[in-house]
């Protein structure tokens, strides 16, 4: 299996373990868990190292099920979660995790196949990793998927056309039922909220609500689907969440039909 790459690095070469960083210190109290799900013992140690370096309190599994039994008994606030298991692979961990409750996910896989990361968004997974990966910018994605969710004190209910979101209590509703919504559809459909009318192409989305300024914009296009499924009537034919040939994508809470 493909490991991570040695800090400072390129990719690893000739099948030489990337170097072990130094102990972690104690997390601080009250540090998010996270659940590293790995089978590949060298990328696990490593990814569970940078993690509590960064203060982090880690558990581990190296198979499905076992992950499973590590969540039901610590629920995490992350899992960090490889595509290739033995016994479960980690799209069916991934449903089995949500089934539960929205707990973030970011997928590791050793696969570049497009349809791979484009199933592991679809289950719900918030990011996704590509293996060989850099381990600094794995404790970066998961600080991010983190921050954003942690909701912001100060920010008020959201609603328009049936919708209404409490961004304090991370709760979604449409005409008085709860949305079942991964981390990322809540932020972006509060985003699509705030600023109504407005057409924001893929680059936009990536960079307000993911917060990256570079990335695969087919995680934009897998999450507007996904979330046209929970918000719209029709997903087939959607009048909130509009497509703007050659732009992007415009809310729309008069819910009026999509330009020709």
């Amino acid at each position: 299996m493909q490991q991570p790459h040695p800090p400072g690095t390129g990719t690893a070469t000739g099948g030489t373990a990337p170097a072990a960083p130094a102990p972690a210190p104690s997390s601080a109290p009250g540090a998010a868990r996270i659940l590293v799900v790995d089978d590949d013992a060298t990328v696990a140690e490593v990814v569970a190292g940078y993690l509590g370096r960064a203060g982090y309190l880690v558990d581990r599994a190296d198979d499905g099920p076992t992950a499973l039994v590590r969540a039901a008994a610590h629920w995490p606030d992350l899992v960090v979660l490889d595509l290739m298991l033995p016994g479960m692979d980690g799209l069916e961990v991934c449903r089995r995790l949500r089934a539960r409750a929205a707990v973030p996910v970011v997928m590791l896989t050793a696969r570049g196949d497009e349809d791979d990361r484009i199933l592991g968004l679809e289950v719900g997974a918030d990011d996704y990793v590509t293996k060989p990966f850099s381990p600094r910018e794995l404790v970066l994605r998961v600080q991010s998927v983190l921050r954003r969710a942690r909701p912001a004190g100060a920010a008020g209910p959201l609603a328009a056309a049936g919708l209404t979101l409490d961004p304090t209590a991370r709760r979604a509703t449409k005409n008085g039922n709860e949305l079942a919504l991964t981390l990322r559809e809540f932020d972006l459909l509060a985003f699509f909220l705030r600023h109504p009318g407005r057409a924001y192409s893929r680059e936009d989305l990536m960079r307000e609500v993911w917060g990256w300024d570079f990335g695969d914009l087919s995680t934009v296009t897998v999450h507007i689907r996904r979330l046209r499924g929970k918000t719209e009537d029709d997903p087939a034919r959607p009048r909130l969440i509009q497509t703007v040939w050659g732009v992007g994508y415009r809310f729309d809470p008069s819910g009026r039909d999509e330009e020709g």
